[in-house]
């Protein structure tokens, strides 16, 4: 059987690397790949020929407009299409053997998911899933200070943009909430109670989530796409402290509290500003993603991870609807 560290690329050669689908944020994929000097942006791929041609004219590489033009040509490709398209796109690029990063979520179905991922561990490739806020510079430092959190309170609200209006605001914005939580707690969920209503669009525009896990931590989660201003926030509670993060800003504080030197009843609380340096996700996700397929070692994200999130964001769509039948 082939490992994925045989499918590396050697570190002398450039990685041939397509993006499928450059509307918004596929368009930024191909800039990035284009800007890596360890990486030959091969060609893109759209329906719309005229986007493809202009995108392509930018960065230097060929144009297609046929899904799997690129197969034989790449060893690694972005799949940035709209999500009912995704295992459609990707199956044959899996099947030639092709690394893939597949923006979330991976399929519109659970069961769909699950087929992409098995397809990909059989051929043994590198698959990564798009869940950008992982590589947030405060996710990442987050994720290396907290051990074990208590509660978390999360909001990701923003004003309504006709754009990834085809899925509910779980699909869309608070699944990448659920994966950083669930990376944070590092537990098996217990229950999940939820509510929602659709606003705008025929699909559900705001949400609220509880989250209980096995070891009694709790996440309260909202997501909106209707909201009148943009707020990308998560606060995390332990034992006499509290990190809160700006997602935005790539801000984060640290309050904690230490005893009253007067000697007081109650500890003094103090907050500090946690050093870390901003940086755009997207470039550190696809660089991740690069060295996973040049080195063959295993994406922070990879389909299981892709799957969890995807698996606990149905259990939220559930409970709203059950809800919303009482």
């Amino acid at each position: 059987m082939t490992s994925p560290s045989s499918l590396a690329q050697p570190s002398a050669e450039r990685l041939r690397v397509g993006v499928i689908g450059v509307g918004y944020l596929g368009r930024i994929h191909a800039k990035i790949y284009a800007a890596m000097p360890e990486v030959e942006l091969v060609g893109v791929v759209d329906v719309d020929e005229k986007v493809a041609r202009e995108i392509a004219a930018v960065h230097g590489c060929a144009a297609y407009t046929a899904p799997d033009a690129l197969i034989g040509k790449v060893d690694a490709v972005s799949i940035v299409t709209p999500t009912v398209f995704h295992a459609g796109v990707a199956k044959p690029y899996l099947e030639a053997g092709v690394h893939m990063l597949m923006e979330k979520p991976i399929a519109p179905s659970y069961d769909e998911s699950q087929s992409v991922v098995a397809l990909a561990a059989r051929k043994n490739v590198i698959f990564q899933v798009g869940h950008l806020e992982r590589f947030n510079a405060g996710v990442l430092a987050l994720a290396e200070r907290v051990h074990d959190p208590r509660f978390l309170e999360v909001h990701r609200i923003g004003p309504f943009v006709a754009r990834a209006t085809d899925v509910d605001v779980v699909t869309d914005l608070m699944i990448h909430d659920i994966d950083i939580v669930l990376a944070l707690v590092n537990s098996e969920v217990r229950q999940v109670q939820a509510i929602g209503i659709p606003v705008l669009t025929e699909h559900v525009d705001i949400v609220n989530a509880r989250i209980e896990f096995e070891n009694g931590a709790v996440a309260n989660v909202t997501a909106s796409r209707v909201s009148t201003k943009k707020l990308r926030r998560i606060r995390i509670f332990g034992d006499h402290h509290y990190y809160g993060l700006d997602y935005a800003e790539q801000k984060l504080e640290l309050a904690h509290a230490i005893p009253d030197e007067a000697g007081g009843d109650w500890p003094k609380v103090i907050t500090e500003v946690v050093p870390i340096t901003p940086r755009p996700p997207l470039d550190t996700e696809l660089e991740h993603f690069v060295r996973s397929v040049r080195t063959g070692t295993p994406p922070v994200v990879d389909g299981q991870v892709g799957l969890r999130a995807q698996r606990v964001a149905q259990y939220v769509k559930e409970a709203v609807a059950a809800c919303s039948q009482k």
